[in-house]
């Protein structure tokens, strides 16, 4: 994964690192390889908002086997693209949204390509993907992070989740926003791992609903469990202010 400058951020960030860590200890340590192209990335990455894994890579090979180049995906009917990515949900919007950037970016630089992305410093390739209608923190750092081995940290819902049990958020602290506060703090070679670990360890055991304190490995650096029993939470369950 490339790498890129970054100031030591004021707040002190030995006890997440020791969580990464302990995560790498339960999880393992994953490396970073590419997914798609950056335009695939992003175009996968609106198909994947608001549905399953499973739905969203199923409407992208859909997607890809109807229609093999981009400027077929441009120049579709928007009810048959509609039709194509379905199994991804919320087809219509999310196909509207694709062409609106297909056509943006064709307009202005006369194709369809993002490859460029990949050779600009990350704060320039942050703005370039934040010019487009519709695409927001987390779609622009899974662009960065899966197609350009830039460190930017995705934030998504399992990742918010912990974050704020973890305590690494300030109370009240919305997903969008916790791209800016969780990014800095983590060293750029370990963001990868970092974004594949936090997911493993919300979907397996920091669940929303039922979250298995007894066997977490980061349980004796996390107030979750202490503050749950002293707020008279039923023990499993968490307190509304930090559900996402």
């Amino acid at each position: 994964m490339r790498s890129t400058l970054r100031h030591e951020p004021s707040a002190d960030v030995a006890r997440l690192r020791t969580m990464l860590r302990q995560l790498e200890q339960a999880y393992g340590s994953p490396r970073w390889t590419p997914h798609h192209d950056p335009l695939g990335e992003l175009v996968a990455t609106i198909l994947s908002q608001n549905t399953s894994d499973v739905n969203s890579d199923r409407a992208y090979a859909a997607l890809r086997a109807t229609f093999p180049t981009w400027n077929e995906v441009a120049d579709a009917q928007p009810d048959d693209l509609a039709t194509v990515i379905r199994s991804g949900g919320l087809a219509k919007l999310k196909g509207q949204r694709i062409q609106e950037i297909l056509h943006t970016l064709k307009a202005r630089q006369g194709d369809l390509s993002l490859d460029g992305l990949m050779d600009m410093p990350m704060p320039a390739a942050r703005a370039f993907l934040a010019e487009f209608s519709g695409v927001g923190p987390k779609t622009i750092a899974c662009v960065l992070l899966f197609a350009c081995g830039l460190p930017a940290f995705p934030v998504d819902t399992h990742i918010h989740r912990v974050a704020m049990r973890l305590g690494l958020l300030p109370a009240g602290c919305t997903a969008e926003r916790a791209h800016a506060v969780l990014e800095p703090l983590i060293p750029p070679a370990q963001v990868y791992a970092a974004h594949v670990n936090l997911i493993r360890h919300g979907r397996t055991v920091c669940r929303s609903r039922l979250p298995d304190c007894q066997r977490c490995c980061l349980r004796i650096l996390c107030p979750y469990p202490q503050s749950s029993m002293q707020t008279g939470v039923v023990r499993g369950h968490a307190p509304p202010s930090v559900v996402p």
